[in-house]
């Protein structure tokens, strides 16, 4: 669809201005607000011309008019600023990150609230993720009777932790030797190879062992890695939740695993990292977002390991602001990974 200049002018400035107020938006409204040099019969022309390509819509017959999905994927494709954040703001952040940055966790929880706070949405972050799994480092740690905890940690960071029961208790110290012996000889190995490992282990050994090629093997077929969330009552605070028990339960999507990873698995997760991807109103796969917006990415190392970064909010978003936010989020946690996790 081609637009004219002017028409594009008036599609942008009611676009913000329903952004901020959620109201409809009038002619006299922009004319007197943004001193545009034009009568407001003209303005209130293009706006119907704007109407007829829905584009916008008009809530009542006296009312201004409101953005539809189909306005808010044009802006967002054609108009919407690509200019970053405010130099302050990218300093900030940054320092913030540089401070954590040797605390995997500390700085997944870090990018979730920075994306709520700069974006005033629910955001979402999802540990770095890698599709084969890497032994890097095991704990056995006794705590009563036959029980023990294992501590797996993956190349990359990835920590998995599962309770098991021995046959028979074993001392702390018989523990330790047998979590050194398995590091030492699966250090850096994979599946396959750790499977060919079994005849240099006792029996203990490898019942431990079958048990860490199992949890490996669930860790690879998982479509990410932890998910970390904020922002809920940004979103709950907004009119469109507010009053719509329909919007919240968007919500529960961030909240249930299962279908957060399919929404990540058809979307963000094969994409370029660093690319942005923009879901309006379900784009008519997603019903439970059929009143939200989703700008989401991927970031880390496209080689070795990636997660993917996103905000949650109502179809009347700042997309300017919430994709440059996003976009700056994953290129710094791009680069933590490649400096410190990456293999």
């Amino acid at each position: 669809m081609q637009l004219t200049d002017r028409q594009k002018l008036i599609l942008t400035l009611i676009i913000h201005e329903h952004i901020r107020t959620a109201q409809p938006v009038g002619s006299k409204t922009l004319v007197q607000k943004y001193t545009l040099e034009m009568s407001s019969a003209t303005v209130r022309n293009e706006m119907a011309f704007l109407t007829d390509y829905e584009l916008l819509r008009q809530p009542h017959t006296s009312a201004g008019r409101v953005p539809t999905e189909e306005g808010y994927r044009y802006f967002v494709g054609n108009l919407v600023q690509k200019s970053g954040l405010p130099t302050n703001t990218r300093r900030t952040i940054t320092h913030q990150f540089y401070q954590s940055r040797q605390d995997i966790e500390q700085w997944l929880k870090l990018a979730a609230s920075v994306l709520a706070n700069q974006s005033q949405a629910a955001s979402l972050v999802t540990a770095p993720h890698s599709e084969k799994a890497i032994f890097k480092h095991l704990e056995l740690i006794a705590t009563r009777g036959r029980q023990v905890l294992m501590v797996l940690v993956l190349m990359g960071g990835e920590i998995r932790q599962q309770f098991i029961a021995l046959q028979e208790p074993v001392s702390q110290e018989q523990l330790s030797q047998i979590a050194n012996r398995l590091t030492h000889l699966c250090s850096r190995c994979d599946i396959q190879q750790m499977s060919r490992l079994k005849g240099q282990l006792d029996a203990l050994g490898q019942d431990i062992l079958e048990i860490l090629l199992a949890e490996m093997a669930l860790t690879e077929r998982s479509a990410t890695g932890e998910i970390y969330l904020d922002g809920m009552t940004n979103v709950l605070s907004e009119p469109e939740f507010s009053e719509s028990d329909e919007a919240r339960q968007a919500l529960h999507i961030l909240e249930e695993r299962s279908l957060l990873e399919n929404l990540l698995a058809s979307t963000v997760m094969n994409a370029d990292v660093g690319g942005i991807q923009v879901l309006i109103g379900g784009e008519g796969t997603w019903e439970e977002l059929r009143q939200c917006s989703v700008v989401l990415a991927r970031y880390g190392d496209p080689n070795t390991l990636t997660g993917s970064i996103g905000v949650l909010g109502p179809i009347r978003m700042p997309y300017d602001r919430t994709i440059s936010t996003v976009r700056f989020v994953a290129n710094v946690l791009s680069d933590l990974v490649s400096e410190t996790l990456a293999v």
